[in-house]
């Protein structure tokens, strides 16, 4: 099984090493193809307007500056066009990717590319909790990445299906087995706008989100981490609402 791996916070990334060591466990065949610098929050973006660059960072690592889209691009239709992998995984992103979270993710765009491209792809992303970002069990997501992929492949992954995986913030040990779920949704009641002031008294903003109570929805992404459970959520390319499309097809005809 030959794996293109790559991610959202870029080719120096920890968690890349991470998913280099997973995709190791199940293959020798592994290609790296990851952007240059950070592409955190990217979402599924190209770079249209700016000439892809890719350098070779050692046999079979290649760094792009660009977008994980463009660095899935750029190794299943340039450097794998001979030869394309049969799997994508991406991450393993620092950080949860639940929730609304999908739509902003660039980890999960790598692996909605390869999807798009017609190739089988996982995002997997690795949750921190009160530690704060210099305080992420790595160590959990590698210990139970390798078998959380091969369960995943076993089952199957349909075409324009691609799959999320989130490891919860605790020791490997602790992790209370896998759990399938949906999507969830956050109160957005929390996002918030931190105003500050420069040195020179000019205001400039951050986007952040209030620290309150938040119970999140059973059977969702954002349970299964609260339950220190391994969430896996299916998500599909094809974004039409099927009951609304019939609705709007009787009241609009």
């Amino acid at each position: 099984m030959r794996i293109l791996v790559t991610n959202d916070d870029g080719i120096h990334a920890p968690g890349l090493k991470v998913l280099e060591e997973i995709a190791r466990e199940l293959s020798d065949d592994v290609w790296v193809v990851a952007p240059e610098t950070d592409q955190s929050g990217v979402s599924h973006s190209l770079s249209l307007n700016d000439p892809l660059r890719l350098r070779r960072v050692e046999d079979n690592r290649y760094a792009v500056k660009g977008t994980p889209s463009d660095c899935v691009i750029m190794g299943i239709r340039h450097i794998l066009k001979d030869h394309g992998p049969d799997l994508v995984l991406s991450g393993v992103n620092r950080g949860q990717n639940v929730a609304e979270d999908v739509t902003y993710s660039g980890t999960v765009a790598g692996a909605m590319e390869g999807t798009i491209l017609g190739v089988r792809s996982i995002a997997l992303s690795q949750a921190y909790g009160a530690g704060g970002r210099a305080n992420v069990k790595w160590h959990t997501a590698a210990h139970h990445g390798a078998r959380t992929v091969r369960r995943i492949l076993e089952a199957g992954i349909e075409p324009g299906i691609l799959v999320n995986v989130n490891f919860p913030d605790c020791e490997p040990e602790a992790v209370e087995g896998i759990a399938v779920v949906t999507q969830g949704m956050r109160n957005q009641q929390l996002l918030a706008i931190d105003e500050r002031l420069d040195g020179r008294g000019n205001p400039y903003f951050w986007l952040a989100f209030a620290k309150a109570r938040f119970e999140p929805g059973h059977g969702t992404d954002l349970k299964a981490i609260a339950e220190n459970r391994i969430s896996v959520t299916p998500l599909r390319l094809d974004l039409t609402d099927e009951p609304t499309l019939t609705r709007f097809a009787q009241a609009l005809a």
